[in-house]
């Protein structure tokens, strides 16, 4: 699941995880795990830089396992080596929502360490423009609005996958 922080990865990735009886794998998580910190301890003691080269690392271990639906960071699609490492290994499900919905869902959170601005709404913005024609490069798009249940998105999410024979595996 890649996407704008916001967009519904974690959420939907746990359920679409549950739906198809595999593990669900959050590479923020997994990262928090290995450092004993949080994702914004580690952007204000590291910076990006290293958190991005750590995440990287995380998300190839993840990869190399057992098949699970793994939830990125909002950055980590970002990263040419991530996009390809994602689409060799599995597929990449941008779940795509527009900016109103993002800012909905994360204007009232402190937990998004880029959004510490003096103009969190501007900041989020201008990362919108940014991601949208990078994460417009994954395998599939999938529209995440707030007008479905999180059951509805992952019913979204498996009519994307249906497309794709190579990566379910059919009953």
């Amino acid at each position: 699941m890649v996407g704008m922080m916001g967009a519904g990865k974690t959420a939907v990735g746990r359920a679409l995880a549950a739906r198809l009886g595999v593990p669900f794998k959050d590479s923020d998580h997994e990262i928090e795990l290995a450092a004993n910190m949080s994702v914004a301890e580690i952007f204000e003691r590291d910076g990006e830089a290293f958190f991005r080269r750590k995440e990287s690392q995380v998300i190839r271990r993840l990869l190399d396992g057992d098949p699970c639906v793994l939830s990125t960071g909002g950055g980590a699609f970002l990263l040419p080596e991530n996009r390809r490492m994602i689409s060799h290994r599995g597929v990449s499900v941008w779940l795509n929502a527009d900016l109103d919905v993002l800012w909905a869902r994360v204007r009232r959170k402190d937990t998004r360490p880029l959004l510490r601005t003096p103009d969190p709404c501007a900041t989020l913005r201008a990362l919108y423009r940014a991601r949208v024609p990078v994460y417009a490069q994954a395998d599939l798009e999938v529209i995440s609005d707030d007008s479905v249940s999180i059951e509805r998105m992952v019913d979204r999410v498996l009519a994307a996958l249906a497309t794709r024979p190579d990566v379910l595996e059919r009953e």
